[in-house]
């Protein structure tokens, strides 16, 4: 996984501090407003912060293409939104997703503007074989549809899976800034280099089409690894949550034991 650039602030000797400490609270024209993230019972429940972290690290895994800094007015403004009073939490919980499952660090290099970047600080986790190589934002943008296929049955319709990603502001049916045509990656790159099937409905009308996992996707990582990242991102959750797949991944290492 490669190493993030350094950003001018480095050059210029200010010392990069790790995301989530007491600098996230200091006020600018973008401290959270605390009725912004209250519901309308008032409360924010504990799943709509589980959400908001799940979709922070995936839109700071996508932005990392850019290999700029990710800027904090920018994680508010495209993905906590109602949620800014809840900023601090949530982006430091998200720190421990990217230190816990992905190996890397959040780190906020410019404390006057909040910008952040991905570093890289251990090996890769032992049962992961995936070759993250130097399109580690690619292949995160690979383990949320990977991660959205098993959860959702090992299948998925394109339809829903667009829908999911607009969320993240990765619109399929416009040119993305980094990714280019999004649909064209997911549906030829992906499928080409064996990480994604998309094959179609049979007797669909209107045509109908779903996604599985790939052969390399299988070979590179596991259904237990998946459900884990999984886990992480809903509150550090137990993986035996999901029943079912948790099962069904169990199984999976057995076999690949006896094997």
């Amino acid at each position: 996984m490669p190493r993030a650039r350094q950003s001018s602030s480095q050059a210029s000797g200010q010392k990069p501090t790790q995301a989530g400490t007491s600098q996230d609270q200091d006020s600018d024209s973008d401290e959270p407003s605390g009725s912004q993230s209250q519901n309308a019972s008032g409360k924010v429940t504990l799943a709509a912060i589980d959400r908001k972290v799940s979709e922070v690290v995936q839109y700071i895994l996508i932005m990392e293409q850019k290999k700029v800094p990710v800027k904090r007015k920018d994680i508010i403004k495209q993905v906590v939104r109602d949620y800014k009073a809840r900023y601090c939490e949530i982006i430091k919980r998200a720190t421990q997703v990217f230190s816990q499952v992905f190996g890397m660090e959040l780190v906020e290099i410019d404390t006057k503007t909040h910008a952040y970047i991905l570093i890289n600080k251990m090996e890769r986790a032992p049962g992961d074989s995936m070759d993250w190589g130097d399109a580690t934002p690619k292949m995160g943008l690979l383990l949320v549809i990977l991660s959205i296929i098993y959860m959702k049955g090992n299948s998925v319709k394109d339809s829903l899976l667009w829908h999911t990603l607009k969320k993240l502001r990765v619109d399929p049916s416009e040119k993305h800034p980094e990714f280019g045509d999004v649909k064209k990656l997911i549906t030829e790159e992906f499928v080409k280099q064996k990480y994604l099937e998309y094959t179609r409905v049979l007797h669909a009308d209107p045509p109908e089409f779903v996604f599985h996992w790939g052969a390399r996707a299988a070979h590179e990582t596991t259904k237990m690894k998946v459900l884990e990242f999984v886990a992480k991102m809903h509150s550090e959750k137990d993986p035996k949550t999901w029943a079912a797949q948790y099962k069904e991944a169990q199984m999976e290492a057995n076999s690949s034991q006896r094997s």
